[in-house]
């Protein structure tokens, strides 16, 4: 009798980077949750960066994100780590760009695995590095008339 690590469903699938983009237009966390579907799954990990209406103390009126050429292929990067690293049955990853309201989406990862743990260990290292690594500015605009650019993500 095999093991159950023996099973091709607890491995890695071949091509599991599912879905990369930048996007201008609305995110879609079904979008996202459907491009990781995998009957090999036991597993689904998934990530929503929402617009908040406050940051560091001060109120927050809405935001832009603005991205270097390459950033599309920085998550790609990212992901292909991930991947390396983890038995990804499937992964997504897309952020917004662009000018976004209090509550909009402005990041929507997901992870597939055989089990529970390990898609959210590979969720966690998936935004994470995202967020550190992929070069997208983001724009802060204060409702006291105070702007404020940070850094990635």
């Amino acid at each position: 009798m095999a093991h159950a690590n023996e099973h091709p469903g607890e491995q890695a699938a071949q091509d599991p980077i599912k879905l990369i983009g930048i996007r201008e237009t609305a995110l879609s966390v079904d979008e996202v949750f459907q491009a990781v579907g995998d009957a090999a799954a036991g597993g689904i990990a998934l990530f929503v960066g929402t617009v908040r209406n406050h940051d560091g103390g001060a109120d927050v009126d809405g935001l832009g994100y603005s991205c270097h050429p390459s950033a599309e292929a920085e998550i790609r990067r990212i992901a292909e780590k991930v991947v390396a690293d983890h038995p990804v049955r499937a992964l997504a990853a897309v952020h917004r760009v662009g000018d976004l309201r209090i509550g909009d989406l402005a990041v929507v990862v997901a992870v597939a695995c055989p089990h529970r743990a390990e898609a959210f260990t590979a969720c966690r290292r998936l935004i994470d590095d995202l967020k550190h690594e992929v070069p997208i500015w983001k724009h802060q605009k204060f409702s006291d008339g105070t702007e404020e650019w940070v850094g990635a993500c």
